[in-house]
């Protein structure tokens, strides 16, 4: 099931996509979703009619660095005995459709396309098989990054914070199996990444129960599970799309901060 958050004039709300159809739930609350989707017969709308909005309103974006094995080979890293972690804020997402600015700082910014795992109840000190029961679904996200600053600082908090710099999108997907998905990126239709989720170092219910051990996951927010090998510098007017098996694909475009 794909469960997308919209808004219709001044109207925000949560809607199960069903082909170019949108039908409105009457729930408000991710943690009302987890549990029950009761859908408003009255408002069911054409998706063209329908602005995208982020799936959730995060809270945090838990981020984990070179979970795949090539990539890490790709950044000339050794590989990480734990998930290596570090943090996005929630001024830096945005939406299905919208544009990634360019900031003036950098002068390399690239895309990582990547599986979301949204959180669907409040989380803490979880097991990997009770993580299945606490992850509402999987959406697409581009860990967008300034690699010169990041390599710079040697550390991510700058690199990966500018605002536009967390795509998220354009749904939630209930039913994907993380454990099987081919991730592909490109940019201007060509394809410039290529992934399965099955060569991840630490498997997404091992990341949920890891990272409820060192801090509460709140419903809506968002863990992003590292990218595939192929990363790469965007330009302005560039397309970027990060295709996700199972759940769908989602578009930004990209443009130069204005000075």
């Amino acid at each position: 099931m794909k469960i997308g958050r919209f808004k219709r004039e001044k109207d925000v709300f949560f809607g199960i996509i069903k082909g170019r159809e949108v039908a409105t739930l009457k729930e408000t609350r991710v943690s009302q979703l987890k549990e029950t989707r009761t859908i408003d017969e009255e408002k069911i709308y054409d998706i063209k009619e329908l602005k995208f909005l982020p799936p959730t309103r995060a809270t945090k974006i838990v981020a984990v660095g070179l979970n795949y094995k090539a990539h890490a080979e790709e950044m000339g890293k050794p590989l990480p005995e734990e998930p290596l972690l570090f943090m996005k804020p929630s001024t830096s997402i945005i939406s299905n459709k919208m544009k990634i600015i360019l900031p003036q700082m950098s002068e390399k910014v690239d895309y990582e396309g990547e599986v979301a795992i949204v959180i669907g109840k409040k989380t803490k000190n979880v097991s990997e098989e009770e993580a299945k029961d606490v992850i509402l679904g999987y959406s697409c996200f581009n860990d967008v990054t300034a690699r010169d600053l990041q390599k710079k600082d040697g550390q991510y908090t700058r690199a990966k914070s500018f605002d536009t710099f967390a795509p998220y999108g354009p749904w939630i997907q209930t039913e994907a199996d993380p454990l099987s998905l081919k991730i592909t990126t490109k940019v201007n239709g060509e394809v410039k990444q290529r992934g399965n989720t099955s060569d991840m170092i630490f498997s997404p219910f091992f990341l949920v129960s890891f990272i409820s051990k060192i801090m509460t996951l709140l419903p809506g927010d968002v863990i992003i599970t590292g990218t595939p090998p192929g990363v790469g510098t965007l330009k302005e007017g560039d397309k970027v799309e990060i295709e996700i098996e199972e759940i769908g694909t989602l578009i930004n475009y990209v443009k130069k901060e204005q000075r």
